[in-house]
């Protein structure tokens, strides 16, 4: 998988930009609020729907433009296609995938993106909600079906909240919960055990980066944290937990408004020769984990998928020390994964030029 070319117009700072990409490894170099980061949204747009930097669409248009547009033409298991999304002030976005307007769940799976950018460093010492948001969007890329089941999922635990509401206002009969609690066990077993099947993936495969990183000499282990269970009710029947954690949480989530039990308030917990790295971990070692984690992300992805999926790199490269940026560059140059990298200073990188290079400055992009 990878991306021929994009094409920006009044995104961001860029009034209108085309620009051929590098199969292999592409570099943005330019001093900071320049652009470089812009470039690496779009692209990450383009595979979830969304931006990384806000959760506003129109922040994406030039602040004097009415409308917007970014346009990429990308192969994907060796078949061309081109994905436009149109912006305005007015109207809703729209998305058309080879000339065909799509919904935004139809996007999902279309093209791939991992990023790892400077916020990542702080997912494993970083709140729960953090470590859900990364598993679940690796996952959702590799199924778009887990993905439409996480937004059914979260209809119904904010339909159920607005009825545990109501219930404490006396506006409603408690027993209406029945038919919300038989929905949400339903769907959270869905989404808990396509969960668990990821993180066993992703345990292996990160253990086997963090070895690699460290020169044998850590071991990375990878669980999933349902909250609330005990380890004794780890081999019980989920559905039949899920139903009894309901039942006798039933009062508390009344007079809270809110549902205590389910996947969103899971946890997934790393491990270094059996220490918490968020609890323990030195800092170094909780950025060779965080790395490890990424680069098992691609793995996973290319095991799901069948190829690997774009690596973006957003001003990570000064984050890292010197060990580290050469084992990531290593792994990129020998598995070949197309990558697109934003630094500020071209001594972050090997002395022989590699893939192809590009200057930032004020919105325009040179070669």
């Amino acid at each position: 998988m990878f991306v021929r070319s994009i094409k920006l117009r009044n995104y961001r700072n860029y009034s209108e930009l085309q620009l051929d990409f590098d199969q292999n490894i592409n570099v943005f170099l330019g001093q900071n609020a320049q652009g470089k980061t812009n470039i690496i949204e779009a692209v990450y747009y383009a595979s979830l729907g969304r931006s990384h930097r806000t959760h506003t669409d129109t922040d994406l248009i030039c602040w004097d433009q009415p409308v917007a547009s970014v346009q990429l033409d990308f192969d994907r298991l060796g078949v061309g296609n081109h994905l436009e999304f149109q912006f305005s002030r007015e109207k809703r976005r729209r998305i058309l995938l080879n000339e065909h307007p799509i919904r935004p769940k139809e996007l999902i799976g279309s093209i791939n993106t991992v990023l790892f950018s400077p916020e990542d460093l702080f997912l494993i010492k970083g709140a729960p909600a953090g470590r859900r948001r990364f598993l679940d969007g690796e996952i959702s890329q590799a199924s778009p079906a887990y993905y439409h089941e996480l937004q059914q999922y979260t209809r119904i635990v904010t339909q159920r909240n607005t009825l545990l509401k109501r219930i404490r206002e006396r506006k409603a009969a408690p027993d209406m919960l029945d038919l919300w609690d038989l929905q949400l066990v339903e769907s959270a077993v869905k989404i808990t055990q396509k969960r668990q099947e990821a993180v066993r993936k992703l345990n292996m495969l990160a253990n086997l980066m963090q070895r690699r990183i460290s020169g044998n000499k850590e071991n990375l282990a990878i669980t999933y944290e349902i909250h609330g269970m005990e380890p004794e009710d780890m081999t019980k029947d989920l559905a039949s937990w899920y139903n009894k954690e309901l039942a006798s949480h039933r009062e508390v989530d009344i007079l809270r408004g809110s549902t205590s039990r389910g996947p969103h308030h899971d946890d997934i917990i790393l491990t270094v020769n059996g220490i918490n790295l968020r609890s323990f971990g030195s800092q170094g070692q909780q950025r060779t984990g965080v790395l490890s984690l990424k680069l098992s992300e691609l793995e996973f992805l290319r095991s799901e998928t069948g190829e690997y999926p774009i690596l973006l790199l957003d001003d990570v490269m000064s984050e890292l020390d010197v060990t580290r940026r050469q084992q990531l560059m290593e792994f990129i140059r020998r598995e070949r994964i197309q990558t697109m990298i934003t630094a500020t200073d071209v001594a972050y990188f090997p002395q022989e030029r590699i893939g192809t290079y590009f200057q930032v400055k004020a919105g325009q992009i040179t070669r």
